[in-house]
């Protein structure tokens, strides 16, 4: 056990994100100093926030450095600990990146949290009761703050973030309606997560055609909307908007490889009075304790029934990751590295 493979960032974007900008490496596993885990990754996360991260322009984090492990959450198992806190055979969860095993400051506040894996699977952690979950439920609780029988909806609805916000949202008494790619995820986003109605935009070649098909299944306007996606979508639900409807943009996934996202009718912004924020959740920690506890139940009871996509081992990360921001995936994506 001294050898830990990893993939490490080798070059930098020009447009869109190839395989040829990872790379595999090998290092050696050091010797634990007082305070440190090691934890053994039993699934790693991919998510679209990455490819932000791999650009060297300005953004709200610092770009991935060249060289170094690709940043990313991971839930596993402590195999060796020299912290009081911590046992082998643990169940944690990380930012251990992109490799099979990570050493982790215990010390550090929120580098390492322990799970409950009884009602919970461990790779939901990184999913529907993980940042993902927490994602939708700040979104939707601290900026949209929805009243019961308002109409919310909300783009990617078949993923991770999406899946969640449905659960949340009907749990509050919203009408929800989702946009997402394909008649099979519009099928799951409707039959097993509950939503009253799902878009494929896909069948739509413009902004004007799907905001037609928004008005068919909203016929009392939007209230709120979650943004993942940016671009015809986002200007689709803008033209649906009710006065003072609340925007909660965590991801522009249309833009990722650097083209700029123009909009379609900003004057919209004023003539609704509408309020969009945008949004880190790793800036709102306070919220997480409540966020989880909500999510864990939701899940544990069986009314947030969340969907993976599971690429096996960590070679096959890189594909899985362009596939994701291609909309691949199917819920969300995972790497199983044991």
């Amino acid at each position: 056990m001294t050898v830990n493979h990893q993939i490490v960032l080798d070059s930098r974007p020009q447009g869109e994100a190839t395989v040829a900008n990872f790379k595999m490496v090998e290092a050696t596993i050091p010797d634990l100093q007082d305070g440190q885990v090691l934890v053994k990754h039993h699934f790693m996360s991919l998510d679209p926030y990455m490819r932000g991260r791999m650009n060297e322009s300005k953004s709200y984090a610092v770009p991935q450095p060249l060289g170094q492990v690709m940043i990313g959450g991971t839930v596993g198992e402590v195999v060796d600990s020299r912290h009081p806190k911590f046992k082998v055979g643990d169940q944690v969860v990380g930012m251990g990146g992109w490799q099979e095993y990570s050493v982790v400051d215990a010390n550090v506040l929120g580098a390492l949290r322990k799970v409950d894996t009884a009602h919970v699977p461990l790779s939901h952690y990184l999913g529907a009761v993980g940042m993902p979950g927490v994602t939708a439920w700040y979104g939707l609780v601290k900026i949209i703050a929805p009243k019961a029988g308002e109409t919310v909806t909300v783009s990617a609805a078949s993923g991770a973030v999406g899946s969640a916000y449905g659960a949340l949202a009907k749990a509050r008494g919203c009408r929800v309606v989702g946009i997402a790619g394909g008649k099979d995820k519009c099928d799951y986003v409707v039959k097993e997560l509950g939503f009253d109605a799902c878009i494929d935009y896909k069948e739509h070649k413009d902004y004007l055609s799907l905001s037609k098909a928004l008005r068919e299944v909203c016929p009392n306007g939007i209230d709120g909307h979650f943004e993942n996606v940016g671009g015809m979508v986002l200007d689709a639900v803008m033209l649906r908007t009710n006065a003072f409807a609340r925007i909660a943009v965590c991801g522009m996934i249309a833009g990722y490889d650097g083209a700029p996202l123009p909009m379609a009718n900003p004057d919209l912004i004023l003539v609704n009075r509408m309020k969009i924020e945008g949004f880190i959740v790793s800036e709102h920690m306070e919220v997480w304790p409540e966020a989880l506890q909500e999510l864990g139940t939701l899940v544990g009871t069986g009314k947030l029934r969340p969907r993976e996509s599971v690429a096996q081992g960590l070679a096959a990360a890189p594909e899985a990751f362009l596939g994701l921001l291609k909309g691949k995936n199917f819920g969300k994506q995972l790497v199983k590295l044991v």
